[in-house]
């Protein structure tokens, strides 16, 4: 039977190994999760002059996200469109699109924001009302202009305003400013509904075009 100073020197001992046992597990066994994406967000269309905050969720290998504070680099393509600052607050400056980028350790992740015109009262395309495209590799270009408060000119917003054509099957729609209408179909008298709008500080829409294929 052991003694009592026995019983206690093996206890001691089984004690020092565990502890031994257990920093070797923090140690050698268990590493820290490694970043493998970012996702960042949100992509949004703001006004000219306004604000929105950018977030930096990491997702690491084990499965596990997290969301990005100190320590993430953001920057943007385009500063004089959209700039951002340390904390990822993204402000308009000029009608167009900038690419945001959150960087954090060797990974990084981007989101798009489109920057509006504000207070546009009206919208019109040029041309508009009945148009008439050739039929099959027949092409029309459309511009968008928005009356803006302020402004005595008409501003062209072909390239940031939304383009929606009802027949995408006889019709293929090209964007850009400005946008192009081109034809599919080999039959004349075919119609398309074409309707623009521009995300201003209300949806402002302009009247429809009618498209018509002629041979």
């Amino acid at each position: 039977m052991l003694s009592s100073k026995k019983k206690l020197q093996l206890a001691a001992a089984f004690a020092t190994l565990l502890l031994f046992a257990t920093g070797v597990a923090c140690n050698g066994f268990f590493v820290d999760p490694v970043l493998t994406s970012i996702t960042v967000g949100p992509t949004a269309t703001i006004n000219q002059g306004a604000t929105v905050q950018e977030s930096a969720i990491g997702t690491y290998n084990d499965g596990s996200t997290k969301a990005l504070g100190s320590g993430v680099q953001w920057s943007s393509s385009a500063s004089t469109t959209a700039s951002v600052n340390s904390s990822g607050l993204v402000t308009g400056n000029s009608v167009g699109t900038a690419t945001i980028t959150a960087g954090f350790q060797a990974t990084s992740g981007t989101s798009s924001i489109t920057v509006a015109l504000g207070n546009v009262t009206a919208l019109k395309t040029q041309p508009s009302g009945n148009v008439s495209i050739k039929v099959s590799g027949g092409s029309q270009t459309f511009f968008a202009y928005a009356t803006v408060t302020g402004e005595s000119s008409p501003v062209d917003v072909s390239s940031t305003a939304t383009w929606t054509l009802s027949d995408t099957t006889d019709f293929s729609i090209s964007q850009g400013d400005p946008v192009t209408i081109t034809t599919i179909t080999a039959s004349p008298g075919v119609q398309t509904t074409l309707s623009v709008s521009y995300p201003s500080t209300t949806t402002v829409t302009a009247p429809l075009v009618t498209i018509t294929t002629i041979q």
